[in-house]
Order: structure tokens, then C-alpha cells, then sequence
């Protein structure tokens, strides 16, 4: 009984910590929501107001300050613009390191890897030069080309996991049979690990919207994207809570939305592929 008792409180106490765990994440995604219906008043107000009158006055002069619209589609076609390219030059690559590796396979992944601990401050004058001597200031392609490689290490680790994954055996027996290259690449390995795909996928495409720094440097109004919406609330006048709450809200929705349905994929591809 003492046993069992010690067990079930232990479960007791690990469940509480989770809610407890996810309330906090929660919390600001929550107070953000909450503000956005707020007046800038109220917004400020000490001690904060839970209970109010809500208002849609600040989504009303978003609207009309900015095309919303317009900045959403410019994330939609970066975020899955970029997934597209990065997975496409992903997939041979991951592919070829899986199945043929070289004495220097592990290293190269390894320095890919590592690229990601460069602060992106200090690439940001050559890569504006070359941006801005090829034309591509403030447009969609720059964006789409940055967001996929700097997105590549982790997809290519991804990916390279899930294809050790695959029992050799199987391509053996493929290669037995006459298949090619492309063959067991297209008939073989990706059908077997189209979730491990899948979930590299969303999870670039999830970095990409989220991403601010280089929208904000290399884009202007024509492809701005939504993060980049959200730092022009920010003015020499000081922050405007409520209108600020109003359009991180707009900007958040779409990609939490998304990432609620594939919320199995995301975690699949986060603690399989990842560790594996």
C-alpha cells in the first residue's frame, strides 16, 4: 500500500508540473490575446485588467494602417517557398551521405551543423551587398533562398537520420531487382520515410514564419513578411501594447493554427528524427 500510495503521488506531482510547465508557455500567448482587445488604457492599466469591455478597434486600425493580407501571403509563399527548395536539395544529399558515406560524412554534417552558432549579424553586410548588387532587395527570392539554407543544417539532419533508419536489406533486394539510383530513391527511400520528410517539413516551415531578423534587414513593403509587420509597431513614440497585441495576435494565429493540426508530425520529427 505504502508502495502504491508513493507511486500514484509521484504520478500526481509529475502531471501537476506539466500543467504547471504548460500554463507558463501558455501565459504570454494568453496575455497577448487578451491585450489585443484591450485599449491602450487599458492595456497599461496597474494592476492588470482581466475582466473588461473587449474591443476590436485595434484589429480595425491595423487593417487600415497595413494590407495584412499581403504580408501574410509574402510568409506563405517564403515559409513553403523555402521548405520546397532546402527539401529538394536536402533529400539527394541526405540520401547520398545515408547510403554512401565517405571519410568525412560525420564532419561534414558536423560543420553544417555548426554554421547554425554564427550570429546572423555577421553575415548581414556581404549578404545585403550581394542581395542588393544581384536586384533582389525586398523581394520574395532572397527570402525563400535565405530562409532555405539557413534551415538546411537541421533538415539535413534530419533527413539523414531518418534514412540510416531504413534496413539496407531493402535496397539490396532492390538493387537485385534492377533498380537504379533514382529508382531506389524514388520507389524505395522516400515512401519508407515520407514522415520523417513530412515532419522536416513543418519544421522548416515553422522557422521560416517565425523568422525576423532577415525580413526585417532585406525587405521593405513589397515583401515584407508578417514579423516584419510587427516591428514596424515599434516607434521612436514607444510601444503601443494593445495595437502591438493586435497584430503579433494576427501574425501568430495562422502558423499556431497550423502547428495544432500537425502538432503528431512536428513532435515525430522532434524527438525521432532528432535523436536518431
Amino acid at each position: 500500500m505504502g508502495y502504491r500510495s508513493a507511486k500514484l503521488i509521484k504520478h500526481n506531482l509529475t502531471v501537476l508540473s506539466a500543467w504547471i510547465f504548460a500554463l507558463l508557455f501558455f501565459f504570454p500567448i494568453f496575455w497577448m490575446v487578451l491585450t489585443s482587445f484591450k485599449t491602450e488604457l487599458q492595456a497599461i492599466s496597474v494592476p492588470p485588467l482581466f475582466i473588461f469591455e473587449p474591443t476590436l478597434e485595434n484589429f480595425t486600425l491595423v487593417q487600415e494602417r497595413s494590407d495584412y493580407m499581403s504580408y501574410a501571403l509574402n510568409s506563405i509563399i517564403t515559409s513553403f517557398g523555402a521548405t520546397i527548395l532546402a527539401l529538394i536539395i536536402a533529400i539527394p544529399s541526405a540520401y547520398s551521405m545515408a547510403f554512401f558515406p565517405g571519410r568525412f560524412t560525420k564532419d561534414i554534417l558536423l560543420w553544417m551543423l555548426s554554421t547554425k552558432m554564427l550570429p546572423a549579424v555577421g553575415v548581414l553586410m556581404p549578404i545585403y551587398i550581394m542581395a542588393d548588387a544581384a536586384g533582389l532587395l525586398d523581394s520574395r527570392t532572397v527570402l525563400v533562398i535565405i530562409f532555405a539554407f539557413m534551415n538546411l543544417p537541421i533538415i539535413m539532419w534530419l533527413l539523414f537520420s531518418y534514412f540510416k533508419e531504413i534496413p539496407k536489406e531493402i535496397l539490396e533486394a532492390g538493387r537485385m531487382d534492377g533498380c537504379n539510383t533514382w529508382d531506389e530513391l524514388k520507389h524505395i527511400v522516400l515512401p519508407l520515410s515520407w514522415g520523417g520528410i513530412t515532419s522536416a517539413g513543418l519544421l522548416s516551415i515553422v522557422l521560416a514564419w517565425n523568422e525576423a531578423f532577415w525580413s526585417i534587414n532585406l525587405t521593405a513593403a513589397d515583401a515584407g513578411t508578417l514579423t516584419a509587420l510587427v516591428a514596424s509597431y515599434s516607434s521612436p513614440e514607444g510601444l503601443f501594447w494593445a495595437k502591438l497585441s493586435a497584430v503579433s495576435t494576427l501574425a501568430c494565429a495562422p502558423i499556431i493554427v497550423f502547428g495544432w493540426f500537425t502538432q503528431k508530425q512536428l513532435v515525430q520529427g522532434l524527438t525521432f528524427g532528432a535523436v536518431k
